[in-house]
């Protein structure tokens, strides 16, 4: 049975510290477990962001949002590699579901702390902290343990217990228009897993010799760790040196578009300090963020526990719609003012709800 771990625990640095011969069918549903976390832990902040660009259609929003999509992917295959070997995704629990500001799940990126505010330099910054592999191919940041090496212990512990991966319970969805890598498939063999995990890691942190993604939604994509560099170095990767291969932020620009101010979320959410109270409109949108956000949360658990396909289905279609419905509240909020007169707004706080709105 998959370990609840609590989102605050530092679960995934316990894990990784597991000898290798020690991970065994039981290390990897604690392991995958904490990977939908993880995967779980970006969609708000990456959400925030996109949804303050004022023009959608710029470079910078549709670069966002390609990477929003490449991690609901990312979401969909980690369960998908759960529930192959037996396992199934909890998110609807306010210990493991993700509050802001706070930690990356599982005590990765230590000192790494998720808020959820407007795109701006500093969460730029944060994203590609984030997104960081270990040995980057445009260094101008420090090393870390990056996500990429946990799912590479994922893997090499697969590869070790194939036999655990039956293909029961998965989730399917067509997402060919949001790029190459981006279907949530079926995870029925080695060689699937090994294909997803790859599209995970890649998408994200791009690959040993090249900063592009190998599974692109755009020509010429990017990674998303150097998507969000350019963004907040404000300039264009391009690649300076071919012998020895080398890249640097030396390219044409990239301005920081217009975004809607809205403020870094307070811990415990807006009001909860006392500092702004919200008026009655904004705590009506406030709520009906929180109700629908914790609505996809159980309708994504209740699919992957589904043993029927059709079930299954039309419960992922709901959390998508879900999902739609959050923009339109949020944006309202972020263009709110707050009541301090600091020319700042409001913002959806993402808060996990365990009650549907009466």
């Amino acid at each position: 049975m998959t370990t609840l771990a609590g989102y605050r625990s530092n679960r995934i640095v316990e894990l990784m510290r597991e000898p290798a011969q020690d991970r065994g069918p039981d290390w990897l549903q604690d392991s995958l477990q904490q990977a939908v976390l993880l995967e779980l832990a970006t969609l708000p902040p990456y959400l925030c962001a996109l949804w303050s660009i004022r023009d959608e259609g710029g470079e910078v929003a549709e670069a966002i949002d390609r990477i929003v999509f490449d991690e609901m992917s990312h979401l969909g295959l980690a369960g998908n590699l759960l529930t192959t070997i037996g396992g199934t995704p909890r998110l609807a629990h306010a210990s493991t579901a993700p509050a802001y500001p706070g930690p990356l799940p599982g005590g990765v990126r230590p000192g790494v702390v998720v808020s959820l505010s407007g795109l701006s330099k500093r969460s730029a910054e944060l994203f590609s902290q984030i997104e960081e592999p270990d040995e980057p191919l445009a260094r101008d940041v420090s090393p870390g343990t990056s996500i990429g090496a946990f799912y590479t212990a994922i893997l090499d512990a697969l590869r070790v217990h194939a036999d655990v991966i039956s293909g029961q319970r998965q989730l399917v969805r067509t997402m060919a228009a949001h790029g190459a890598g981006n279907d949530v498939v079926a995870i029925t063999s080695l060689s699937a897993a090994e294909k997803a995990i790859g599209v995970i890691k890649e998408q994200g942190e791009g690959t040993a010799a090249s900063p592009a993604n190998p599974h692109p939604g755009a020509p010429g994509e990017l990674a998303h760790f150097y998507v969000f560099r350019e963004i907040y170095r404000g300039r264009k990767l391009v690649q300076v040196s071919q012998d020895p291969p080398r890249w640097d932020f030396a390219g044409d620009e990239v301005p920081m578009p217009d975004a809607r101010p809205m403020a870094p979320v307070p811990p415990g959410g807006w009001g909860a300090s006392g500092a702004v109270v919200p008026d009655s409109d904004a705590q009506e949108r406030l709520d009906a963020v929180n109700h629908g956000y914790g609505r996809l949360l159980r309708h994504l658990e209740d699919a992957w526990k589904a043993d029927d396909p059709v079930a299954a289905r039309q419960l992922l279609g709901k959390a998508v719609v879900d999902m739609f419905g959050l923009k339109e509240p949020s944006q309202w909020l972020m263009d709110h003012p707050l009541p301090d007169g600091s020319g700042r707004t409001y913002g959806p706080e993402f808060r996990f709800v365990e009650a549907e709105e009466p």
